[in-house]
């Protein structure tokens, strides 16, 4: 059963000239279960990120539907969404926008702050953070600052503090395009072990073909349509 589904999903943004208006999107259909991953890849300007925005309940389409874990977004309120976004879908980006004045620890349990919880409850989103880290080998940085960890640590930062909340589907955003050859391997190495172990749907948008071979699926947008390789 699907756990992100699109169906006929458009994306337009409009102009003061109807006929300057631009079709980004064009009925796209996909769905992805939790376990599942696939990687979209495709030309720059093709409209990946803004499909990725639109799963990720940044945007809305300008007509078909997303459900996410059987809600349909485009009937959520914003307030609504943003509650989706934090307990349902976890997001890493190219640039890791780690809080340089926190250390690796608070920067990982800044998702939990959004949400009021019990003492016990914020015990237990510390022990989560500590065995995320050591499971992807930075237990010995948690005090560090993002300052003193090199790019593909700050990266490793950043996905666990998109697991934190312990989302369904984690959306990765060309992960590994700031990194070198090594630790973009490892990265990919990651992505693939946590799909599994953590049960989340993973889809990730990337230019990097080495990284789309280690998903389920590889798809291809451009010109506004996506197809499967």
């Amino acid at each position: 059963m699907a756990y992100l589904e699109l169906n006929a999903v458009s994306k337009r943004y409009a102009a003061a000239e109807p006929s300057a208006a631009l079709d980004v999107l064009n009925r796209i259909d996909l769905a992805i279960a939790v376990g599942e991953s696939l990687a979209v890849v495709g030309p720059s300007g093709s409209g990946k990120s803004t499909l990725l925005n639109l799963i990720g309940a940044l945007d809305r389409p300008s007509s078909g539907s997303i459900t996410l874990d059987g809600e349909v977004l485009e009937r959520l309120s914003e307030e609504q969404l943003a509650g989706i976004r934090n307990r349902k879908i976890g997001f890493v980006f190219q640039q890791h926008h780690l809080l340089p004045q926190c250390t690796v620890l608070e920067n990982v349990l800044i998702p939990t702050l959004a949400v009021r919880r019990r003492r016990n409850a914020r015990e237990t989103d510390v022990e989560r953070a500590l065995a995320l880290l050591d499971r992807v080998g930075l237990s010995e940085r948690r005090d560090h600052r993002p300052g003193r960890l090199s790019g593909g640590e700050m990266q490793r930062v950043a996905v666990v503090r998109a697991l934190i909340n312990q989302p369904k589907l984690l959306l990765a955003d060309e992960p590994t395009g700031s990194l070198d050859q090594h630790s973009a391997q490892a990265l990919g190495d990651l992505l693939a072990e946590l799909n599994q172990t953590e049960s989340i749907a993973l889809m990730t948008v990337t230019h990097s073909m080495e990284l789309a071979r280690r998903m389920n699926k590889v798809y291809r947008l451009e010109n506004g349509t996506l197809t499967c390789e």
